[in-house]
């Protein structure tokens, strides 16, 4: 199968690249070969390779920059992926596209399921959430898979916190988001496995259990032994511009009815992640 990756560089895209690349034709694809907010570049790219199917990884993500340039996400996450359904729709190719849990606003105290009532509350949410719905009103042939807290190559919270620790002996990490950090190994397998079904539709995609970033820290530093002091803050001690949810746990309940969630505890994945850095450094 040929695939068109948009995104490559990113953290995810890699781990796709990386995951893929044996099995299917990747052409991979990022903001210097394509800019998906240009709808006759995405129309030449699609006539000249002809995918079966899209990996939109592709996003605009400084979910802070966002709060001061809407239309710079807008042209990305909405347009943009407009753009790449309109042509998945022509070329009669599926579409997988990465969401978010950011389209919930955090107040529930039960775990999202798939048909739960979004809300997001910050502009980086509201333009994933209008880029699902371009796609459901374009695209029968796709897979909307919302993740969280994701971590792999590249820049993530578990790079930042270590670096973190080889500077400082005090760190302190907010106790009052909760979250399921998520493998972009155990995501990769999950969208391998829907681009094999025709079993299209939403989906939530996120490591089982959940935690606080303070949790997740300290478990980041129990695994690598580094000897630091964390300490819970609360969110308000960090001013930011967006907004972010308090509670955003996602239930993988379309995963687990379909197929079985197959996907790892977050402390599990995060141990083997920490592994392999250990061997490739």
């Amino acid at each position: 199968m040929k695939i068109l990756l948009t995104g490559a560089k990113g953290q995810l895209g890699r781990e796709v690249s990386q995951q893929l690349d044996s099995d299917y034709q990747i052409i991979s694809t990022d903001i210097d070969q394509l800019d998906i907010a240009n709808y006759e570049q995405v129309k030449a790219l699609f006539e000249q390779t002809k995918p079966a199917a899209v990996i939109h990884c592709a996003a605009y993500t400084q979910v802070d920059q966002a709060e001061s340039d809407f239309d710079g996400a807008y042209k990305i996450n909405v347009a943009g992926t407009r753009n790449l359904a309109a042509q998945c729709l022509q070329h009669y190719a599926r579409m997988v596209y990465i969401s978010t849990d950011y389209v919930f606003d955090g107040q529930s105290s039960q775990n999202y399921r798939e048909y739960d009532a979004p809300n997001p509350l910050n502009v980086y949410g509201k333009t994933k959430l209008w880029g699902e719905e371009v796609i459901r009103q374009l695209l029968g042939r796709h897979y909307i898979v919302r993740t969280a807290w994701l971590y792999g190559a590249g820049h993530n919270f578990v790079k930042t916190m270590l670096s973190l620790a080889s500077e400082k002996e005090l760190l302190q990490v907010v106790h009052d988001q909760i979250g399921s950090p998520t493998s972009t190994k155990e995501l990769t397998q999950v969208i391998e496995k829907l681009m094999k079904t025709d079993a299209y539709g939403t989906y939530h995609a996120t490591c089982k259990g959940n935690c606080s970033w303070y949790d997740f820290a300290c478990k980041i530093f129990e695994l690598t032994g580094k000897n630091v002091r964390v300490e819970p803050v609360s969110s308000d001690a960090f001013v930011r511009p967006a907004k972010r949810p308090k509670r955003s746990v996602l239930d993988n309940y379309m995963l687990q009815m379909s197929f079985g969630d197959s996907m790892r505890h977050w402390e599990e994945a995060l141990q083997e992640y920490l592994q392999s850095m250990a061997s490739e450094s």
